[in-house]
């Protein structure tokens, strides 16, 4: 099968497996495992942060931050097609007790405009607004990227009103290539980052939430409470460590699949609208007697699996298990439908 459902298909490669293969493991609940403190240690570096934490899931890293944030009643601010509201079973008002501002911006990508007309008066018939989140890239925005000078603008928005400012970046690192950025420019931006290292960096699992010290401190409980305390979660950091050191420049290789995608999509009359693909996700929609059932039915029977994300459009996700051969067979899949 060729599958775009999602870049959290991905298997490790043969290098990845010998890295967990040999990887030193020790207790983490007692923090001493260490190639967990090796990761921690390497991606803190990395963005120019304190500290992380390793955990299971994006989910979870982002969840942790939320609660480290707020208390139960406060207001969170978001996009509405977040993934933080969006995909995450409700855990915002479950696990932190707090309810949502959900902007309608353009692809997910927040300006600091919205998020200043977003914020509550300081009322108490009001939610106190504690938090604002931004999701880089922006997965139903079809990967879309931020400008970073809009990113300064809303921290100046957070720290005028004494804002946290949180980043879902679970593809982080795709928009850090497409735009040519470095990680420490977001480390000294975000009060904490959650990355993802199951998806485009390819391990089996596994997530970071960053911060500073004191957010870690409290991080760790949380996840503790949350049930993520891992023991010798070595084998996993090691998968870790092998991606973020081997596997964020060729996310490049993706993106230009994902162009080589769309200049093929875009050629049949069946097509609607195409979101801009800055990075490695497509989303577009289907018009004239073509649904997205009807296209995934047919990309199925040549071995193809995608997604439907509404009622309207198909989303794929090239990711590094998609080889040049894959694109060429799915490429004369779309011409001949």
């Amino acid at each position: 099968m060729i599958d775009y459902r999602s870049d959290t298909v991905t298997k490790p490669t043969t290098a990845m497996l010998e890295a967990m293969f040999n990887a030193k493991v020790g207790d983490d609940v007692f923090v001493e495992d260490p190639t967990i403190n090796e990761l921690e240690h390497f991606a803190a570096e990395m963005f120019g942060m304190d500290a992380s934490l390793f955990c299971p899931s994006g989910t979870m890293t982002n969840q942790i931050a939320i609660k480290c944030h707020t208390q139960p009643g406060d207001e969170v601010i978001c996009d509405k097609l977040s993934h933080i509201y969006q995909y995450e079973g409700g855990g915002i008002a479950f696990n932190s007790g707090c309810s949502v501002n959900l902007i309608n911006s353009e692809r997910g990508i927040l300006t600091a405009e919205q998020v200043l007309a977003s914020i509550n008066a300081d009322d108490v018939h009001k939610a106190a607004t504690s938090l604002v989140s931004l999701e880089n890239t922006f997965n139903r925005g079809g990967g879309g990227c931020y400008d970073f000078n809009e990113i300064i603008k809303i921290k100046e928005v957070c720290n005028q009103h004494n804002l946290k400012l949180h980043l879902d970046g679970a593809r982080l690192f795709n928009a850090i290539i497409a735009k040519k950025e470095t990680s420490k420019q977001y480390g000294e931006t975000f009060d904490s980052i959650s990355i993802c290292l199951s998806k485009g960096l390819g391990t089996p699992v596994g997530s970071l939430i960053l911060g500073n010290k004191a957010f870690i401190k409290k991080a760790r409980r949380i996840r503790k409470v949350f049930g993520g305390g891992m023991r010798q979660a070595g084998y996993l950091a090691a998968a870790g460590l092998y991606a973020l050191q081997n596997n964020i420049e060729r996310l490049a290789i993706d993106h230009q699949n994902a162009q080589i995608l769309v200049a093929a999509l875009c050629k049949k009359k069946f097509i609607d609208t195409i979101l801009p693909a800055e990075t490695n996700i497509i989303i577009f929609s289907v018009k004239n007697e073509m649904t997205p059932t009807l296209f995934i039915e047919k990309m199925k029977e040549n071995n193809i699996l995608m997604y439907p994300i509404s009622p309207t459009q198909v989303r794929l996700v090239v990711h590094l298990d998609i080889t040049d051969v894959m694109i060429n067979d799915t490429i004369k899949v779309i011409e001949n439908m």
